[in-house]
């Protein structure tokens, strides 16, 4: 009893309800039939049907590039699963008036309503015994654990499946009674006539002929359960079957239907594991003790991290409150309010010493100090977890051509800025922030979520003063993100709060001054929305260095976006407080100025020593490679990550790349190109194209008809001539004013153009597809209702109710029976109704139609225009970016942002050695694992009070060994800069001499 789990308390998890076995079960069923077919029958009807199998090719093509961005994987937001849910609905609707599927033994219009039918019984027949049983519970006539709710995705699954196998085993089967003549025979075919010796030789030649082993197995394998007058109490309860006979078949069938024995086998099945599962506690799913069951619970562990941030998501609330607080923050408190005024009115004074809460010298009297810079932490979970677990760890040992490095955690951790996007709120501070940091190194046991430090620093106890604390510490700046809405949450997680994860955070404001050791200074600014620092910080670093900062002293200047290279790319210039303060104040002093908020690393030195070294993370590398001059000195680039090369070819990504990653985006594009195309339905004169002979007169007559139906945008409707002039005015506001005007009016003509071209082709494809239907008399023939009223016609054939079920259930019901089953059938009846409606308006005008009637018709249009347009407005748009960025050199940041990469993740590494001089380390993960497991070497750690004093300080390590960030991190850039004061050296470490 060992290897058979009790569930005994509600610790131990009910196995899910649903196994994928009986969908493996369908398929391979569905494979079997359909190949049983003899192939060269496929192979002519193909043939002889060539015109709709390219009608299938297209309109497949369409449903699989829309539907391709959620295949293989799940994806959380409703928007997926609605997708596949639309996908499937309007695909079956198109494909059931479409000729040639019974060339695979697929009657698709039986089958539809053979599984609307039986899907919604059963659903209606598990929700009665669901409440039965909880029922059955609440009065305590089953166990206690029976009163946990079943999931309703399980009982739709389950339903969906045995939906699918009865149309199936009807499809190739039918619902047919056995032969009469040969009850014996019947009763003594089975499964075992397969094992029986004698017989084995006649199964394996059978299996050559697939048709023939279809039957047998229809015959024998799935025979019905026996007769109705061998079940009194069910014969009034009942699917009959069809009789067949070889020779005249007097009365009616009395034989159970093969389809009602199989869909009862299933629901038996279900409702017994439910009820064993739920009453008696018994769980037969997992022949696993407790102890190797919790084993493999902690092995599949995984880490809940957050996507990288969907930029072009038309869905998502995050974005439209972004643009919000946005437009709030710049129109009202840029220039009238400013948190950094308030800061400077609460400063105080420390021990005599002025700024107090601002100035951190507790560094000063190392013999030497390591310290590590990161920006832009708030997108990917996996990304931003990469970069912490490295940070965490005691030492990484990198290896080089001739060596290896080991390059110890820095006791220092400075964050430029961008801490959570879209927007700042506790949400996306504690998921996309705090969550991964806590996971690298987690914070000490004393720490409260809710805690808020009103008196910082709150060392930990049993220390005096902040100087005492060994483990890392971390200051922040904010970046323009944390601005949005006024910095309110970046002050309650950053400045009120004492930890990020295991780093300590003695910080009160959101600027800083750090007194670092051998008379280095790290000056942490914060720009705001301005792209500059206020007076009163200003005020703040100018007595500073007048006091404190000595002539030979070296300054790091940290900001959160590199404005040096902004103003270059722009033409503009800002910053101004900043520029004065390096300038005039700190007069060469300032060594390195190094910033975020643009994603991946570029250095620039000086071509003469006397000037600072900038050193920045940005989106495409390659946009800015031409940048060679500030402040009238020359500046070159040292090095690039990823290279220039890499970050063009990244670039490429929005050609063949943008829908899979921002698939939201078609909640905009469909509606857009709908709108574009909207007057120009219906095309009513299409006879020209489809009579031509040749293929070039056809694609003639094609754009002749596409140049038409744009002469009649322009002269006489008014939806479509709107939304395209609004589109024109969005696109050329849209292009970067970095161009001239006229430039930008190009480039916005062209790039509509090309949208209004798509959506113009793509509505011609559309109407022809419903044309040919309807010239073959596929579509407009009956109206609404054509499926409904086609099964009504064949129900009382082919499934025989001699006992007048049906009309019992119809008026126990009160007629809802069949109303429910005619509107889901109608559901489907879509091109049917987009037909009969399009029918109409070519014979008696637009007009003719109510309201009512137009909204209907333009709605079945768009269901299945959206489903064309969403891919190809895709894949315009991502052109016409890829174009930008590596031809234009403009919309550097819209085109890496669509990208939405969580790969190319690096940070710097200082070391303040004894000499006085400024070692710098940029470190590299070209990959990001995706998937992460228990690290065992963490759980299997003793815990200690303080995280940073365990050797293997992080919770996750990659579910692959050699894609782990601590094996695939290397240097990718490595110089020094030297300390002020001291003779130059001719041989320096690293690549680069200041």
């Amino acid at each position: 009893m060992e290897r058979v789990r009790t569930i005994l308390t509600h610790r131990y998890p009910y196995p899910h309800e649903h196994s994928r076995h009986a969908i493996i079960a369908v398929v391979v069923g569905c494979l079997f039939f359909i190949s049983s077919d003899n192939m060269h029958t496929l192979i002519q009807k193909l043939d002889n049907n060539i015109k709709w199998w390219s009608m299938y090719a297209c309109l497949l093509g369409f449903f699989y590039f829309f539907s391709s961005p959620f295949i293989g994987k799940t994806i959380k937001p409703s928007y997926s699963n609605f997708s596949r849910w639309y996908v499937a609905w309007i695909l079956v609707a198109a494909i059931y008036h479409l000729p040639s599927f019974l060339s695979m033994g697929v009657d698709m219009r039986m089958n539809l309503s053979l599984f609307l039918t039986i899907y919604v019984s059963s659903i209606l027949f598990l929700l009665v015994f669901h409440i039965m049983f909880l029922g059955l519970w609440y009065i305590g006539l089953v166990a206690r654990v029976a009163g946990k709710k079943p999931e309703i995705l399980t009982i739709i699954q389950n339903c969906a499946v045995l939906s699918i196998a009865c149309c199936v085993f009807y499809s190739h089967c039918g619902n047919r009674a056995i032969l009469r003549q040969r009850p014996f025979e019947r009763r003594n075919s089975g499964w075992f006539s397969f094992w029986k010796k004698e017989e084995r030789n006649t199964w394996l030649s059978k299996f050559t002929r697939m048709n023939e082993l279809k039957d047998q197995v229809c015959s024998s394998w799935f025979a019905p359960v026996g007769s109705a007058s061998d079940y009194p109490l069910l014969s009034k309860w009942v699917i009959y079957g069809e009789l067949a006979c070889t020779g005249s078949c007097p009365g009616s069938s009395d034989e159970i239907s093969p389809i009602y024995s199989l869909w009862a086998t299933f629901i038996g099945l279900y409702i017994a594991n439910y009820v064993v599962e739920r009453s008696s506690g018994w769980a037969l799913t997992h022949p696993l003790s407790v102890k190797d069951y919790e084993e493999l619970k902690k092995k599949q562990m995984k880490p809940d991290f957050l996507d990288m941030v969907p930029w072009y998501s038309g869905t998502s609330a995050d974005l439209f409150k972004t643009a919000f607080d946005l437009l709030v923050s710049v129109t009202v408190f840029v220039g009238r309010f400013d948190m950094r005024m308030m800061q400077a009115s609460m400063n105080k004074a420390c021990d005599g010493v002025p700024h107090g809460d601002i100035l951190y010298d507790h560094f000063s009297e190392k013999e030497d100090l390591w310290f590590d810079f990161m920006a832009d932490t708030g997108d990917g979970g996996n990304s931003s977890y990469t970069v912490a677990r490295l940070l965490a760890q005691p030492s990484i040992r990198l290896n080089t051509k001739d060596s290896f490095r080991v390059l110890p955690r820095g006791d220092l951790l400075l964050i430029g800025g961008d801490l959570a996007y879209p927007n700042p709120s506790a949400f996306t501070y504690e998921r996309r922030l705090f969550c991964p940091f806590e996971y690298a190194l987690q914070p000490p046991p004393w720490y409260r979520v809710e805690h808020i430090a009103v008196n910082k620093p709150e060392v930990p106890c049993g220390l005096s003063e902040l100087k005492q604390y060994e483990g890392p510490q971390c200051f922040v700046i904010p970046g323009n993100h944390d601005w949005f809405d006024g910095l309110h949450t970046f002050m309650r997680y950053i400045c009120h709060k004492s930890w990020l994860g295991g780093w300590f955070m003695p910080q009160k404001k959101s600027y800083f001054a750090l007194q670092l050791p051998k008379r280095w200074w790290v000056f942490g600014l914060d720009l705001a929305l301005h792209a500059d620092i206020d007076v009163y910080q200003f005020k703040f670093f100018v007595e500073l260095i007048k006091d404190k900062v000595g002539e030979n002293d070296s300054v790091i200047i940290m900001t959160h976006e590199p404005n040096w290279l902004l103003d270059w790319y722009w033409n503009d210039v800002s910053g101004k407080n900043v520029s004065h303060l390096i300038c005039d104040y700190l007069k060469g002093r300032c060594k390195l100025r190094m910033a975020g908020d643009l994603h991946h690393y570029m250095r620039h030195s000086s071509v003469s020593s006397d000037k600072p070294v900038y050193v920045h993370v940005l989106h495409p590398t390659h946009v800015f490679s031409n940048f060679n001059e500030l402040y009238g000195a020359s500046y070159k680039s040292e090095a690039a990550y990823p290279s220039f090369e890499d970050s063009s070819r990244i670039a490429l990504g929005n050609i063949l790349k943008f829908r899979k990653k921002n698939w939201q985006f078609d909640f905009i594009g469909g509606i857009i190109y709908f709108v574009l195309v909207f007057s120009m339905f219906p095309q009513c004169k299409l006879d020209h194209i489809l009579q031509d002979d040749s293929f070039s007169g056809h694609l003639r007559s094609f754009f002749s008809t596409m140049w038409d139906a744009f002469m009649y945008m322009l002269e006489h409707s008014y939806v479509s001539l709107v939304g395209a002039m609004l589109l024109l005015m969005a696109a050329i506001i849209f292009v970067p004013p970095k161009l001239s005007r006229k430039k930008r009016v190009i480039i916005g003509i062209l790039h509509v153009s090309a949208h209004l071209a798509a959506a113009l082709v793509l509505m011609l494809l559309l109407e022809l597809g419903v044309e040919t239907c309807i010239r073959h008399r596929l579509l407009a023939t009956s109206g609404y209702h054509t499926l409904y009223q086609w099964y009504r016609t064949v129900e009382s054939e082919h499934f025989p109710d001699p006992t007048g079920l049906r009309a019992r259930i119809e008026q126990w019901t009160f007629g809802l029976y069949p109303a429910c089953i005619k509107y889901l059938m109608s559901a489907f009846d879509v091109p049917e109704v987009m037909a009969v409606t399009r029918s109409n308006i070519c014979k008696k005008g637009v007009l003719s139609l109510s309201r009512g009637g137009a909204a209907i018709y333009y709605a079945s249009v768009f269901l299945y225009f959206w489903v064309f347009s969403t891919p190809v407005v895709s894949l315009v748009f991502g052109s016409y970016l890829y174009i930008c960025i590596n031809w234009l050199h403009i919309h550097f940041d819209e085109a890496f942002s669509s990208l939405r990469i969580a790969n190319y993740k690096s940070f710097t590494r200082f070391h303040i050695n004894r000499d006085g001089d400024l070692e710098v380390f940029t470190l590299a993960v070209d990959k990001v694992p995706k998937e992460w497991k228990l690290d065992p070497d963490w759980d299997g750690e003793q815990p200690k009070q303080l995280s940073h004093l365990r050797k293997f300080p992080s919770k996750w390590s990659a579910a692959t060994p050699q894609q782990d960030p601590l094996a695939t991190v290397r240097i990718v850039d490595h110089f020094v800069i030297q300390q002020t004061g001291k003779p130059d050296l001719e041989t320096r470490t690293g690549p680069v001499t200041h």
